[in-house]
Order: structure tokens, then sequence, then C-alpha cells
């Protein structure tokens, strides 16, 4: 199990590694034109090929795994923040508010996540920004739901009513007692999160919604090339790989954060 995990740490170590330094480790530009080299099979001076257009895949599926890095984070960010901010209060006031925060998150959870991404993605002007903002409004009410869970719990401990005896008002409790406890939690479901939110941010790349041409994605990579996937299998296999390795080894990293911090699986 050990070395499954080393394994596991060394490729999220290369992928977020290439991905940070990507004008360094790009042998070609991945938006360059080039018409004397369309659809070359991988070899030593196009390890993973070019595409239809002559542009090095290595280089664009190493572009693009900025793009669904960057969008993954940026979205569980978000979703921590809001899950976070929606669970202290509903955990801690109770009754009405409680009931009706609850009512919101539930009313958000009861959409499957890609779907409610692809319909705020549609609304939205197509962009990163927008896989964002759609990911983070679908993700953030399964974190609100446990960080609630998580509150009333940890609201009836005696240290609780210790700081409330000598005092302290409700928005010092929050903050400087509750808040702390739940930060280490946040983070432990953010990590179990984001290998959905690379494989949503792909989908909705895919659809046209995500990362506009020419920047490279992966997900709009494989939507692009599917049509050469019997002549040119290469176009879609290495971006697809990318996805499948990056959004696996997040999953597993998630999963063994779980196990350490026994988390409830979301």
């Amino acid at each position: 199990m050990e070395k499954m995990n080393k394994v596991i740490y060394i490729f999220l170590i290369i992928i977020m590694t290439s991905s940070i330094l990507a004008p360094l480790l790009s042998p070609y530009d991945p938006v360059e034109i080039n018409l004397n080299e369309i659809k070359e099979p991988p070899s030593l001076k196009h390890p993973f090929g070019t595409d239809n257009k002559g542009r090095d895949i290595l280089s664009r599926v190493i572009y693009g795994g900025r793009i669904s890095l960057f969008v993954a984070f940026i979205a569980a960010t978000l979703s921590i923040c809001i899950g976070l901010f929606v669970g202290l209060i509903s955990g801690y006031a109770g009754r009405k508010v409680d009931m009706a925060l609850m009512a919101i998150t539930d009313f958000f959870l009861s959409f499957p996540a890609l779907l409610l991404a692809i319909g705020i993605s549609i609304v939205l002007p197509p962009g990163i920004y927008s896989s964002m903002i759609a990911i983070s409004v679908a993700g953030w009410a399964s974190f609100a739901r446990l960080i609630r869970g998580h509150v009333l719990t940890i609201k009836e401990m005696p240290y609780i009513e210790a700081a409330r005896a000598i005092g302290c008002s409700d928005w010092r409790i929050v903050v400087f007692h509750i808040l702390p406890q739940c930060i280490s939690l946040s983070i432990v479901m953010g990590g179990l999160k984001l290998g959905g939110f690379i494989l949503t941010e792909a989908s909705l790349s895919f659809l046209g919604l995500g990362a506009q041409p020419p920047v490279p994605s992966w997900g709009s990579m494989i939507s692009s090339n599917r049509i050469y996937i019997l002549s040119a299998p290469w176009m879609v296999i290495f971006p697809g790989l990318a996805i499948a390795v990056t959004a696996l080894s997040f999953n597993l990293i998630g999963d063994i954060l779980r196990d350490k911090y026994r988390v409830k699986k979301i």
C-alpha cells in the first residue's frame, strides 16, 4: 500500500510540475500551426504526435494541464468557502435559519452536479471563468451538508459551553472556536472532490462550454479530434490518458485522506 501511495504522489508531482513549468518544459508552441506536419504519429520529434493542424500534442497536453488544474483548484476553493460559510451558519444558528439553508442545499443536491454545471455554463458566456463558477455552484452543497453536521457535533462540546459561560459572543465562538475545527475537514473534502472537478471541467470543455480555442484544454482536445479517432487515435488517446491519470490520482489521494482522517465519503 505504501508503494502504491508513493507512485500516486509521484504521478501528481509530475503532472503538477509539468503544468506549472509548461513554458519551460513544452518543446513547441501549443498553438503554433504547422501545415507540413499534419497528423504525424508519435515519434522522437513529436512523442505524442501532431494534430490535424500540425500542432504538437505533447505541448498541448502539458499546457492543457494548467487549465484543468487551475479550474479544479479554484472551483474547489470557492466550493469550500461557500460550503464552509453556509454549513457554519446553518449548524450553529439552528431552527428556522437551519431549515431555510438546508432547504436551499437540498435543492442543489437534488440535481446531478454535471447537469447543473452544464446548465449554468449555458447561461454564462463560455470560458474558463464561467467553468469555475459553474463547477463551484454545482459543488458547494455537499460541503455545506457535511460541515453543518460537524458543527452540530462541535457546538455541544463542553468547551463551547464554557465559552458561552464566560460571555463570548456567538461570532467569536464561531470564528475562534468552531471554524478552526472545520478547516482541516474542509481541506480533506476538497481533496476528495478534486478528481470529480477535473472530470467536470473536461466535460464542459468537451461540450464547448469551457476553455475556448485556441487555448489548449484536455476536454476540448478530445472534442475537436474525436472524428480522427480511427485514422489518428493518438490525437484522442493522450489527452484522454491525461484526464484519466490525473482524476484517478486525485481520487486515490482523496481516499487516503478520507481513511486517515475518517471522513465520510461524499
